[in-house]
């Protein structure tokens, strides 16, 4: 049985609505139900992308590649059953190499031998592929280099199909690569400090000579780890950074480690979105989380309580791009781990007026104190596209949570409740592509 969605359920979008009309007249047509999951994961969606692509498995159950689409939205949304989506789509073409990838990825840290083995099997003779432009130009030939071990810049609404011919470089197999296509600009997409040092040394001898323009470049992102960010920013006048320190896993056993005390945070490097990552108050929660957190190397955090006045945690988001900082989104919530997707914005009107003001008049919200904050965290940093996450104490400064280049510039979910999110996005997005315009060209709209 199949499950559908009710148009007047979702937002009035063009190619949602018409994903939809093409469904009601065959429900089981393969690649529109892909377009629709990919839509619908796009603008927020998750729940309904996943049933979208449990919809396609089940209508195409030899399908691998409908296997693998619902594997890497559950491994983005940090479900179990991503793993066996992965292997399903294995057992149908032992050589899918996204499944290989996704797998490499999901079992990093968990299962190292087999990330490797899934690693080679996803990349090799797989280390250059090309994406064309779709428009009519002119068109920007962009190198983005990548990680084999995850850890990249979601560039997505970045690197846009009508103006931009991408060549996406994977930087640990590039020695394969006998030459690499002529481009007009770099894109290192490698953001993750913690993760990806391998491919950030390859990502730099692969541009040592280069004269082509290069957007974050690879010594700009090796000291953006959490633990050397902690130190640095700590020194930034109006910023208030957390204590971060790495540690052997048998240090931890016995309670705080040195310089820490409950509460504090405990977190496997290399993992974003909050997996791997957990609040501990007293000697038996370490116990119970020491288990189920991977990596011989633990980080501890110093807990920082960014509750206002009504009890709730306010988590702020701002880009770094070009330069410039722009207002991305303000998630509110009862927990202590703040993620937009997870603070139930949608349920509060007084949260969304909130966040209305951040994004409209971001100076006056935050005060002059954290606003001049953000500014030496942003010249700090020197990544040419970043950003923040950050509350602001009672005293006007600024709580760092992170600072890097792999936050995500994602669209506000589709609905009419959404629209006030848009015309920041739309600038950030705007800047974002602005940085791969070609020289004498007009910025991308």
């Amino acid at each position: 049985m199949f499950l559908f969605f009710k148009k007047e359920i979702l937002p009035s979008l063009t190619t949602l609505a018409t994903h939809l009309d093409a469904l009601s007249r065959d429900p089981t047509d393969a690649p529109t139900l892909a377009n629709l999951g990919a839509a619908l994961f796009r603008t927020g969606y998750t729940s309904a992308a996943i049933t979208t692509f449990r919809q396609a498995v089940a209508a195409h159950p030899g399908d691998p590649n409908a296997h693998v689409r619902l594997a890497n939205v559950l491994r983005q949304a940090g479900d179990v059953a991503a793993r066996a989506a992965y292997e399903a789509a294995l057992a149908l073409d032992p050589l899918q190499h996204e499944a290989h990838q996704g797998l490499s990825y999901l079992l990093e840290g968990i299962d190292d031998a087999a990330a490797v083995r899934h690693r080679a099997l996803g990349f090799v003779g797989r280390a250059l592929t090309t994406a064309p432009a779709r428009g009519a130009g002119p068109h920007s030939r962009v190198l983005q280099i990548v990680s084999a071990y995850g850890g990249n810049i979601p560039t997505g609404e970045i690197l846009d199909a009508e103006s931009c011919l991408v060549h996406t470089l994977v930087a640990e197999f590039a020695g394969e690569i006998i030459e690499i296509p002529p481009h007009d600009v770099v894109f290192n997409a490698i953001g993750d400090a913690e993760r990806c040092a391998e491919g950030l040394a390859a990502a730099a001898r692969i541009l040592a000579g280069s004269r082509v323009r290069v957007i974050n470049p690879p010594e700009k992102i090796l000291p953006t780890t959490r633990e050397l960010n902690a130190r640095r920013l700590s020194a930034v006048a109006g910023v208030v950074a957390p204590r971060v320190a790495s540690f052997p896993r048998a240090a931890l056993a016995d309670g705080p480690p040195r310089g820490f005390s409950f509460p504090f945070l405990v977190r496997s490097p290399g993992f974003q979105t909050g997996q791997h990552f957990v609040r501990i108050e007293k000697s038996s929660d370490l116990a119970a989380a020491l288990p189920g957190l991977p990596g011989d190397r633990l980080m501890a955090l110093e807990f920082l309580d960014a509750r206002g006045p009504d009890g709730a945690a306010r988590k702020y988001r701002a880009m770094f791009i070009g330069g410039v900082v722009y207002p991305i989104h303000l998630a509110i919530s009862a927990a202590w781990k703040v993620h937009y997707f997870t603070a139930g914005m949608n349920a509060s009107a007084a949260h969304r007026a909130e966040e209305e003001r951040y994004l409209s008049d971001m100076d006056s919200v935050l005060g002059p104190v954290a606003m001049a904050a953000l500014q030496r965290v942003q010249t700090a940093l020197g990544l040419d596209y970043g950003g923040i996450d950050f509350a602001v104490a009672e005293d006007g400064r600024l709580i760092l949570f992170e600072a890097n280049a792999t936050m995500i510039l994602a669209p506000p979910a589709a609905g009419a409740q959404w629209d006030y999110r848009r015309p920041a996005f739309a600038r950030a997005l705007r800047a974002a592509r602005g940085l791969l315009t070609p020289p004498g060209s007009a910025a991308p709209t």
